[in-house]
């Protein structure tokens, strides 16, 4: 649910937040069913994967020693750190490298390539919107690191809860790809790839409703199905960005 403007941190209170605030605050019936849904798919997806899980956490622990679940903190619904579940899919000391991740990454165990390229990976953070620290659409929750660079603007997404799927998560499902030719993969991602990214998440708080995020969750089947959705990302230069 969405609290009371003057319950909201401080740096969420600006004037380029409030349009996207009203415009969630003007939907609290269908924010309510929207929490109401994401209990109902949580609990039949985890239920529905338990056998995924199980053959998966056995595959990881076979694979390399360390812990089944990747735990890294990230940012959700108004600034709140919480500490994401993902199924391990690099070696065990793969946190103390960078953030990013690209396609060829050297921390990728074998079964990580495997869970990564099928998104398994991501599954078990069906615990994480079970909880109501995601959601199943909304914006992809970064790390602490690059929250700091929002602007004003993007702050709004602080609004709702992170999410699994987005229309920009869709549209840049091969992000690693992208990555992997850029001569400093980080710049590339806070001054081209991000400012793209949010402009679609904004959007989708802009045109925030029900049949929207329905709409989003049947065009990630299709882009998990193989449908890709790249139409903005062949201006992104993969140079160093000066």
């Amino acid at each position: 649910m969405l609290c009371k403007w003057e319950e909201l941190p401080e740096e969420l209170k600006t004037e380029e937040v409030k349009p996207y605030y009203d415009r969630l605050r003007s939907h609290k019936f269908q924010l309510a069913i929207k929490r109401l849904f994401d209990i109902i798919v949580s609990l039949f997806g985890l239920l529905l994967f338990s056998p995924v899980f199980l053959v998966t956490a056995i595959a990881i622990k076979l694979d390399t020693p360390g812990p089944v679940f990747f735990r890294q903190e990230r940012v959700t619904q108004y600034g709140k750190i919480f500490k994401i579940f993902k199924f391990r899919s690099m070696t065990a000391d793969s946190d103390k490298g960078a953030n990013l991740t690209t396609r060829n990454d050297l921390r990728i165990t074998k079964t990580g390539n495997i869970i990564r390229k099928l998104k398994i990976d991501e599954l078990c953070q069906l615990i994480d919107v079970l909880v109501g620290n995601m959601t199943l659409v909304g914006t992809r929750p970064e790390v602490p690191e690059y929250v700091a660079e929002y602007t004003n603007e993007m702050k709004a997404t602080l609004l709702l809860p992170a999410g699994i799927t987005s229309k920009a998560s869709i549209v840049y499902k091969n992000e690693s790809d992208l990555l992997e030719a850029a001569e400093n993969p980080k710049a590339v991602y806070l001054n081209k790839i991000l400012p793209q990214k949010m402009e679609y998440n904004l959007e989708g708080i802009s045109k925030f409703g029900i049949t929207n995020e329905a709409k989003l969750l049947f065009m990630t089947v299709f882009a998990l199905l193989g449908k890709e959705y790249s139409e903005d990302t062949s201006g992104i230069e993969m140079a160093e960005s000066k």
